[in-house]
Protein backbone atom coordinates (compact mmCIF):
# COMPACT_ATOMS: atom_id res chain seq x y z
CA UNK A 1 0.00 0.00 0.00
CA UNK A 2 1.41 3.35 -0.75
CA UNK A 3 2.23 5.56 2.01
CA UNK A 4 0.34 8.76 2.64
CA UNK A 5 2.20 12.21 2.43
CA UNK A 6 1.14 12.90 6.19
CA UNK A 7 1.95 9.53 7.46
CA UNK A 8 5.34 9.81 6.05
CA UNK A 9 5.76 13.56 7.49
CA UNK A 10 4.68 11.54 10.90
CA UNK A 11 7.08 9.06 10.67
CA UNK A 12 9.82 11.18 9.63
CA UNK A 13 9.48 13.28 12.99
CA UNK A 14 9.22 9.96 15.31
CA UNK A 15 12.34 9.22 13.92
CA UNK A 16 13.40 12.05 14.70
CA UNK A 17 11.98 12.39 18.09
CA UNK A 18 13.80 8.84 18.61
CA UNK A 19 17.11 9.85 17.62
CA UNK A 20 17.02 12.93 20.30
CA UNK A 21 15.98 10.70 22.69
CA UNK A 22 18.78 7.46 22.37
CA UNK A 23 21.19 10.52 22.12
CA UNK A 24 19.88 11.84 25.12
CA UNK A 25 20.05 8.34 27.15
CA UNK A 26 23.73 7.73 25.46
CA UNK A 27 24.66 10.84 26.53
CA UNK A 28 27.95 10.31 24.13
CA UNK A 29 26.83 8.48 20.99
CA UNK A 30 27.74 8.30 17.35
CA UNK A 31 26.14 8.01 14.22
CA UNK A 32 26.92 4.24 13.57
CA UNK A 33 25.70 3.56 16.85
CA UNK A 34 22.23 5.44 16.85
CA UNK A 35 21.97 3.63 13.41
CA UNK A 36 22.65 -0.13 14.34
CA UNK A 37 20.40 0.90 17.83
CA UNK A 38 17.32 2.28 16.00
CA UNK A 39 17.50 0.43 13.15
CA UNK A 40 17.32 3.17 10.91
CA UNK A 41 19.20 3.73 7.66
CA UNK A 42 22.46 5.60 7.44
CA UNK A 43 21.29 8.27 5.36
CA UNK A 44 18.07 8.64 7.59
CA UNK A 45 20.44 8.73 10.67
CA UNK A 46 22.97 11.64 8.84
CA UNK A 47 19.42 13.51 7.89
CA UNK A 48 18.03 13.27 11.67
CA UNK A 49 21.05 14.26 13.06
CA UNK A 50 21.87 17.16 11.13
CA UNK A 51 18.34 18.65 11.19
CA UNK A 52 18.71 18.23 15.55
CA UNK A 53 21.94 19.87 15.02
CA UNK A 54 20.44 22.72 12.78
CA UNK A 55 17.81 23.23 15.59
CA UNK A 56 20.14 23.32 18.31
CA UNK A 57 19.51 20.53 19.88
CA UNK A 58 22.38 18.23 19.21
CA UNK A 59 26.02 19.21 19.70
CA UNK A 60 29.27 17.51 17.98
CA UNK A 61 31.90 17.16 20.80
CA UNK A 62 34.75 15.38 20.11
CA UNK A 63 35.73 11.78 18.75
CA UNK A 64 33.69 8.47 19.63
CA UNK A 65 36.14 5.54 21.08
CA UNK A 66 37.47 4.02 17.41
CA UNK A 67 36.33 0.25 16.39
CA UNK A 68 39.21 0.62 13.67
CA UNK A 69 40.01 3.19 11.04
CA UNK A 70 38.87 6.68 11.41
CA UNK A 71 37.65 8.15 14.40
CA UNK A 72 33.76 8.63 14.84
CA UNK A 73 32.52 12.32 15.80
CA UNK A 74 30.75 11.74 19.36
CA UNK A 75 27.10 13.31 19.48
CA UNK A 76 25.32 14.53 22.90
CA UNK A 77 22.53 16.83 23.65
CA UNK A 78 23.19 20.40 23.66
CA UNK A 79 22.90 21.92 27.75
CA UNK A 80 21.07 24.93 26.86
CA UNK A 81 18.59 23.23 24.25
CA UNK A 82 16.28 23.01 27.19
CA UNK A 83 15.95 23.26 31.18
CA UNK A 84 13.51 21.82 33.80
CA UNK A 85 12.80 22.62 37.47
CA UNK A 86 12.31 20.02 39.71
CA UNK A 87 10.68 20.63 43.28
CA UNK A 88 10.94 18.61 46.33
CA UNK A 89 8.41 19.46 49.57
CA UNK A 90 9.03 17.65 52.96
CA UNK A 91 8.53 18.80 56.69
CA UNK A 92 11.22 20.62 57.16
CA UNK A 93 12.77 21.87 53.51
CA UNK A 94 12.22 22.81 50.39
CA UNK A 95 14.39 21.27 48.30
CA UNK A 96 14.98 22.95 44.11
CA UNK A 97 16.38 21.81 41.11
CA UNK A 98 17.37 22.92 37.84
CA UNK A 99 18.10 20.18 35.39
CA UNK A 100 19.61 20.83 31.63
CA UNK A 101 18.33 19.32 28.47
CA UNK A 102 21.79 17.10 29.28
CA UNK A 103 19.84 15.77 32.22
CA UNK A 104 22.90 17.46 34.57
CA UNK A 105 22.23 19.56 37.62
CA UNK A 106 22.71 23.16 36.25
CA UNK A 107 22.06 24.35 39.78
CA UNK A 108 20.31 23.38 43.32
CA UNK A 109 19.31 25.09 46.61
CA UNK A 110 17.86 23.60 49.67
CA UNK A 111 16.12 26.07 52.41
CA UNK A 112 14.94 24.67 55.31
CA UNK A 113 11.49 25.79 55.99
CA UNK A 114 8.63 23.77 57.83
CA UNK A 115 5.71 22.66 55.82
CA UNK A 116 2.43 24.52 56.55
CA UNK A 117 -0.84 24.19 55.03
CA UNK A 118 -1.91 27.52 54.76
CA UNK A 119 -1.83 30.21 52.07
CA UNK A 120 0.99 32.36 53.58
CA UNK A 121 3.24 28.91 52.98
CA UNK A 122 2.00 28.46 49.30
CA UNK A 123 2.60 32.60 48.73
CA UNK A 124 5.94 31.95 50.06
CA UNK A 125 6.42 28.66 47.70
CA UNK A 126 5.88 30.48 44.75
CA UNK A 127 8.22 33.36 45.61
CA UNK A 128 10.52 30.82 46.63
CA UNK A 129 10.77 28.71 43.32
CA UNK A 130 10.24 32.03 41.20
CA UNK A 131 13.58 33.40 42.72
CA UNK A 132 15.22 30.65 42.64
CA UNK A 133 14.36 30.35 38.78
CA UNK A 134 15.44 34.15 38.29
CA UNK A 135 18.43 33.51 39.87
CA UNK A 136 19.44 30.73 37.08
CA UNK A 137 19.62 33.72 34.13
CA UNK A 138 17.57 31.63 31.91
CA UNK A 139 15.44 32.92 29.02
CA UNK A 140 11.47 31.45 30.59
CA UNK A 141 11.30 29.94 26.57
CA UNK A 142 13.47 27.45 27.81
CA UNK A 143 11.95 25.95 31.10
CA UNK A 144 10.08 23.40 29.85
CA UNK A 145 8.12 23.04 33.28
CA UNK A 146 7.98 22.28 36.88
CA UNK A 147 8.06 19.02 38.53
CA UNK A 148 6.47 18.92 42.27
CA UNK A 149 7.41 16.01 44.59
CA UNK A 150 5.18 15.15 47.30
CA UNK A 151 5.39 12.76 50.60
CA UNK A 152 2.46 10.80 49.96
CA UNK A 153 -0.19 9.39 47.84
CA UNK A 154 -0.41 11.43 44.95
CA UNK A 155 -3.57 11.44 41.76
CA UNK A 156 -0.68 13.12 39.02
CA UNK A 157 -4.08 13.71 36.37
CA UNK A 158 -6.05 15.98 39.20
CA UNK A 159 -2.63 17.78 40.32
CA UNK A 160 -3.24 16.64 44.09
CA UNK A 161 -1.99 15.20 47.24
CA UNK A 162 -4.62 12.58 48.21
CA UNK A 163 -2.75 11.98 51.40
CA UNK A 164 -0.02 12.35 53.24
CA UNK A 165 1.00 11.23 56.68
CA UNK A 166 4.02 12.74 56.62
CA UNK A 167 2.63 16.05 56.32
CA UNK A 168 -0.57 15.33 57.93
CA UNK A 169 -2.97 16.22 55.01
CA UNK A 170 -5.55 15.06 52.69
CA UNK A 171 -6.85 16.55 49.09
CA UNK A 172 -4.05 19.56 48.76
CA UNK A 173 -4.46 20.52 45.09
CA UNK A 174 -1.28 22.13 43.90
CA UNK A 175 -2.89 23.87 40.71
CA UNK A 176 -2.82 26.90 42.09
CA UNK A 177 0.91 26.76 42.67
CA UNK A 178 1.54 25.54 39.75
CA UNK A 179 -0.20 28.01 38.32
CA UNK A 180 1.00 30.85 39.65
CA UNK A 181 4.20 30.17 38.17
CA UNK A 182 3.33 29.83 35.05
CA UNK A 183 5.33 27.03 33.20
CA UNK A 184 3.51 23.58 32.64
CA UNK A 185 4.02 21.43 35.87
CA UNK A 186 3.40 18.13 37.23
CA UNK A 187 2.88 16.22 40.51
CA UNK A 188 4.68 13.36 41.98
CA UNK A 189 5.12 11.03 44.63
CA UNK A 190 8.77 11.46 46.40
CA UNK A 191 9.78 8.10 45.97
CA UNK A 192 8.81 7.58 42.22
CA UNK A 193 10.43 10.73 41.80
CA UNK A 194 13.74 9.64 43.52
CA UNK A 195 13.88 6.47 41.76
CA UNK A 196 13.38 7.89 38.29
CA UNK A 197 16.60 10.19 39.44
CA UNK A 198 18.21 7.05 40.53
CA UNK A 199 17.34 4.37 38.05
CA UNK A 200 15.86 6.22 35.01
CA UNK A 201 19.18 5.42 32.85
CA UNK A 202 19.36 1.66 34.26
CA UNK A 203 16.18 0.66 33.43
CA UNK A 204 15.34 1.71 29.50
CA UNK A 205 14.96 -1.09 27.25
CA UNK A 206 18.00 0.34 24.99
CA UNK A 207 20.76 -0.54 27.69
CA UNK A 208 23.84 -2.64 27.30
CA UNK A 209 26.98 -2.74 29.51
CA UNK A 210 28.79 -0.59 26.55
CA UNK A 211 26.68 2.46 27.61
CA UNK A 212 28.42 2.67 30.27
CA UNK A 213 25.07 4.28 32.11
CA UNK A 214 26.25 2.98 35.31
CA UNK A 215 29.62 4.57 35.37
CA UNK A 216 27.89 7.98 37.67
CA UNK A 217 26.92 5.36 40.26
CA UNK A 218 29.43 4.53 43.38
CA UNK A 219 28.37 0.87 43.38
CA UNK A 220 30.01 -1.81 44.97
CA UNK A 221 31.55 -4.42 42.60
CA UNK A 222 28.71 -6.90 40.31
CA UNK A 223 27.02 -5.41 37.39
CA UNK A 224 23.71 -6.33 35.13
CA UNK A 225 23.50 -8.80 33.02
CA UNK A 226 23.94 -8.21 29.11
CA UNK A 227 20.12 -8.55 29.00
CA UNK A 228 18.01 -5.02 28.81
CA UNK A 229 17.19 -4.05 32.46
CA UNK A 230 13.31 -3.99 33.15
CA UNK A 231 12.83 -4.93 36.92
CA UNK A 232 14.14 -2.70 39.41
CA UNK A 233 13.63 -2.17 43.12
CA UNK A 234 14.24 1.16 44.69
CA UNK A 235 13.96 1.81 48.39
CA UNK A 236 14.44 5.65 49.38
CA UNK A 237 15.57 6.24 52.84
CA UNK A 238 15.40 9.55 53.66
CA UNK A 239 13.46 10.90 56.92
CA UNK A 240 10.16 8.49 56.10
CA UNK A 241 11.14 5.30 53.89
CA UNK A 242 9.60 4.60 50.66
CA UNK A 243 9.67 3.15 47.49
CA UNK A 244 8.92 2.48 44.04
CA UNK A 245 9.14 -0.52 41.96
CA UNK A 246 9.72 -1.15 38.16
CA UNK A 247 8.35 -3.98 36.54
CA UNK A 248 8.63 -4.31 32.45
CA UNK A 249 10.83 -1.21 32.39
CA UNK A 250 7.63 1.02 33.60
CA UNK A 251 6.41 2.17 36.74
CA UNK A 252 4.03 0.16 38.86
CA UNK A 253 2.28 2.32 40.67
CA UNK A 254 -0.93 0.07 42.30
CA UNK A 255 -4.84 -0.05 41.64
CA UNK A 256 -4.75 2.88 44.53
CA UNK A 257 -1.21 5.04 43.96
CA UNK A 258 -0.29 3.16 47.08
CA UNK A 259 2.78 0.85 45.66
CA UNK A 260 6.20 0.06 47.44
CA UNK A 261 5.25 1.61 50.88
CA UNK A 262 7.68 -0.15 52.07
CA UNK A 263 8.42 1.68 55.13
CA UNK A 264 5.16 0.31 56.25
CA UNK A 265 5.73 -3.17 56.15
CA UNK A 266 5.92 -4.75 59.61
CA UNK A 267 9.26 -6.11 60.17
CA UNK A 268 9.00 -6.43 63.74
CA UNK A 269 5.62 -6.97 65.79
CA UNK A 270 4.37 -5.05 68.61
CA UNK A 271 7.76 -3.22 68.13
CA UNK A 272 8.79 0.83 68.15
CA UNK A 273 5.03 2.97 67.28
CA UNK A 274 5.48 4.47 63.35
CA UNK A 275 4.01 7.82 62.75
CA UNK A 276 1.26 5.93 60.50
CA UNK A 277 0.12 4.58 63.67
CA UNK A 278 1.02 1.29 63.52
CA UNK A 279 4.01 -0.67 65.50
CA UNK A 280 7.20 -2.17 64.13
CA UNK A 281 7.16 -0.63 60.77
CA UNK A 282 10.24 -0.60 58.82
CA UNK A 283 10.15 3.16 58.96
CA UNK A 284 10.69 3.42 62.67
CA UNK A 285 13.83 1.54 62.27
CA UNK A 286 15.25 3.16 58.81
CA UNK A 287 14.17 6.21 58.98
CA UNK A 288 17.37 8.66 58.34
CA UNK A 289 15.83 10.30 61.17
CA UNK A 290 16.87 7.58 63.44
CA UNK A 291 20.64 8.76 62.47
CA UNK A 292 20.35 12.14 62.86
CA UNK A 293 18.84 12.13 66.18
CA UNK A 294 21.86 10.46 67.30
CA UNK A 295 23.91 13.47 66.25
CA UNK A 296 21.92 16.81 67.01
CA UNK A 297 19.82 16.52 63.82
CA UNK A 298 22.59 16.11 61.45
CA UNK A 299 23.24 13.45 59.01
CA UNK A 300 26.66 14.17 57.90
CA UNK A 301 27.70 14.50 61.82
CA UNK A 302 26.37 11.19 62.54
CA UNK A 303 28.07 9.55 60.03
CA UNK A 304 31.32 11.64 60.67
CA UNK A 305 30.80 10.24 64.60
CA UNK A 306 30.81 6.51 63.01
CA UNK A 307 33.69 6.90 61.25
CA UNK A 308 35.75 8.45 64.32
CA UNK A 309 34.22 4.94 66.23
CA UNK A 310 32.00 7.05 68.70
CA UNK A 311 30.53 4.30 70.15
CA UNK A 312 27.09 5.18 70.71
CA UNK A 313 27.25 6.46 67.40
CA UNK A 314 28.51 2.84 66.29
CA UNK A 315 26.10 0.84 68.43
CA UNK A 316 22.70 3.21 66.46
CA UNK A 317 24.50 2.01 63.36
CA UNK A 318 24.74 -1.44 64.12
CA UNK A 319 21.22 -1.35 65.16
CA UNK A 320 20.18 0.44 62.04
CA UNK A 321 22.25 -1.72 59.39
CA UNK A 322 20.42 -5.06 60.87
CA UNK A 323 17.12 -3.95 60.50
CA UNK A 324 18.08 -2.64 57.04
CA UNK A 325 19.61 -5.83 56.39
CA UNK A 326 16.36 -7.71 57.49
CA UNK A 327 14.22 -5.24 55.17
CA UNK A 328 16.55 -5.66 52.05
CA UNK A 329 16.55 -9.26 52.58
CA UNK A 330 12.74 -9.20 52.55
CA UNK A 331 12.57 -7.33 48.97
CA UNK A 332 14.53 -9.42 47.37
CA UNK A 333 12.94 -12.37 48.51
CA UNK A 334 9.42 -11.15 47.11
CA UNK A 335 10.90 -9.17 43.87
CA UNK A 336 13.89 -11.28 42.97
CA UNK A 337 15.70 -8.38 41.13
CA UNK A 338 18.34 -5.77 41.68
CA UNK A 339 17.76 -3.14 44.72
CA UNK A 340 19.61 0.53 44.06
CA UNK A 341 19.42 1.85 47.90
CA UNK A 342 18.78 5.23 47.67
CA UNK A 343 17.47 8.53 49.63
CA UNK A 344 18.82 10.78 52.26
CA UNK A 345 21.23 7.41 54.04
CA UNK A 346 21.52 5.66 50.65
CA UNK A 347 24.04 9.03 49.56
CA UNK A 348 26.64 8.00 52.36
CA UNK A 349 26.10 3.62 52.14
CA UNK A 350 28.39 3.11 49.40
CA UNK A 351 31.50 2.75 52.48
CA UNK A 352 29.55 0.77 54.69
CA UNK A 353 28.23 -1.34 51.74
CA UNK A 354 30.92 -4.67 52.83
CA UNK A 355 29.18 -4.10 56.53
CA UNK A 356 25.46 -4.42 55.20
CA UNK A 357 26.40 -6.90 52.88
CA UNK A 358 27.78 -9.02 55.76
CA UNK A 359 24.36 -8.37 57.87
CA UNK A 360 22.34 -8.94 54.47
CA UNK A 361 23.86 -12.53 54.24
CA UNK A 362 22.50 -13.65 57.38
CA UNK A 363 19.53 -13.36 56.91
CA UNK A 364 19.37 -14.65 52.98
CA UNK A 365 20.41 -18.39 52.09
CA UNK A 366 19.41 -18.08 48.69
CA UNK A 367 21.75 -15.79 46.92
CA UNK A 368 25.33 -16.09 46.89
CA UNK A 369 26.22 -12.87 47.48
CA UNK A 370 24.96 -9.38 47.25
CA UNK A 371 25.84 -8.61 44.17
CA UNK A 372 21.77 -7.28 43.22
CA UNK A 373 22.30 -4.51 45.57
CA UNK A 374 23.43 -0.98 44.73
CA UNK A 375 23.63 2.42 46.12
CA UNK A 376 22.80 5.68 45.17
CA UNK A 377 24.10 8.85 43.95
CA UNK A 378 22.25 11.57 45.40
CA UNK A 379 21.64 13.04 49.14
CA UNK A 380 19.36 15.88 48.59
CA UNK A 381 18.67 16.38 45.59
CA UNK A 382 16.97 13.06 44.09
CA UNK A 383 13.03 13.78 44.37
CA UNK A 384 13.87 17.50 43.28
CA UNK A 385 15.52 16.43 40.44
CA UNK A 386 13.68 13.08 39.16
CA UNK A 387 10.82 15.74 39.34
CA UNK A 388 12.81 17.59 36.97
CA UNK A 389 13.49 14.85 34.36
CA UNK A 390 10.11 14.10 32.88
CA UNK A 391 9.80 17.35 31.68
CA UNK A 392 13.54 17.09 29.93
CA UNK A 393 12.30 13.72 28.51
CA UNK A 394 9.46 16.03 26.77
CA UNK A 395 11.89 18.70 25.64
CA UNK A 396 12.37 15.94 22.72
CA UNK A 397 8.72 15.10 21.52
CA UNK A 398 8.90 19.10 19.90
CA UNK A 399 11.76 18.46 17.87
Amino acid sequence: MRQSPGNGMELKRNNKIRTAKFISDRRKTSKAEIAAGLKLSMPTTLANVKELIEAGIVVEEGTYESTGGRRAKALSIRREAGYAVGVDITNNHITMVMADARKDIAASERIRQPYENTPQYYDLLIRTVSGFICRQEIDPDRIAGIGFSLPGIVDRGQDLLIRSHTLQVQNVSMKSVGNALGYPFSVENDANSAAFAELGNMIRPAFRPSDRSLSDYSLPAGSFSENPLTDAVYLSLSNTVGGAVYMGGALYRGGNYKSAEFGHMVIEKNGRPCYCGKKGCMDAYCSALILQRAAGGSLEKFFGMVREKDSGAVQVWERYLDALALSVTNLRMIFDCPLVLGGYVGGYLGEFMPQLSRKVMEYNNFDPDTSYLYTGKYKYEASAYGAALAFIDALFENV
